[in-house]
């Protein structure tokens, strides 16, 4: 197996672990923990379930980890395609990885304020309740700033796709499809709250566009396919 082959099984074997573990932190968490609109609810569901959402604060560091490892193997499967494009794939996609390593703090926040710690005695359980739901209402904001990468590093990726002589172009249109829908999605709710959730019912799904490559790297990468840049 050469080495063009290998690194594409390895874009799969990460974008798949990624794909596996991205869910729990980003998904079924919040939506298990989160009440909108009730503070109380939401904070005691967190005292209920704090070992959860520190499950689901694993899971967005681990996924982000192996995000800047995809993102690097990418990078060096796509160089000699088109330098600075893989360049701006790379960049675009890393500039999320530090949002979402902050953004957990604010879970981390949420997870002090209703343990119950002596020093926060000063202040009471409303007050308490109402500062974590802020920070999970913070949280789930800071997502939608990291989506806003997460679609524009897809642009570049599907354009090195479409240049490319050994992935089909059918990928890579897949991929700024996917892009359209993450951008949608994110500035939907950060721009257009009223709309936000009509958007993210047109977006979400399209945004699954994303998913078929992993499993042509996984299988390209195990069986000998044509290679090498498209000539520009």
């Amino acid at each position: 197996m050469d080495s063009t082959k290998k690194t594409a099984r390895l874009a799969g074997v990460l974008y798949l672990l990624m794909a596996l573990t991205a869910p729990l932190g980003l998904l079924i968490v919040p939506d298990k923990l989160f009440v909108a609109g009730d503070a109380a609810a939401t904070a005691d569901h967190i005292r209920a379930g704090s070992s959860l959402l520190r499950l689901g604060v694993a899971s967005e560091l681990v996924h982000q980890i192996i995000n800047i490892f995809l993102v690097l193997v990418l990078y060096q499967l796509f160089k000699a395609v088109h330098p600075s494009r893989a360049l701006q794939m790379m960049t675009l996609a890393l500039l999320a990885v530090p949002i979402m390593f902050v953004n957990v703090l604010n879970e981390v926040a949420a997870l002090t304020l209703t343990s119950g710690a002596g020093f926060l005695s000063a202040f009471d359980k409303p007050h308490l309740d109402a500062l974590a739901y802020l920070f999970i209402r913070l949280h789930g904001h800071g997502i939608f700033l990291a989506q806003v990468f997460w679609g524009l590093w897809l642009f570049p990726f599907g354009s090195l796709v479409i240049r490319s002589r050994f992935i089909p172009r059918t990928f890579g249109v897949l991929l700024i499809v996917a892009g359209l829908a993450n951008l949608a999605n994110a500035l939907g709710f950060l721009l257009l709250p009223t709309y936000g959730v009509l958007i993210n019912q047109i977006a979400m799904p399209l945004s699954i566009a994303e998913l078929p490559i992993t499993f042509w790297f996984l299988i390209w990468g195990a069986k000998p396919q044509g290679i090498g840049p498209r000539a520009a």
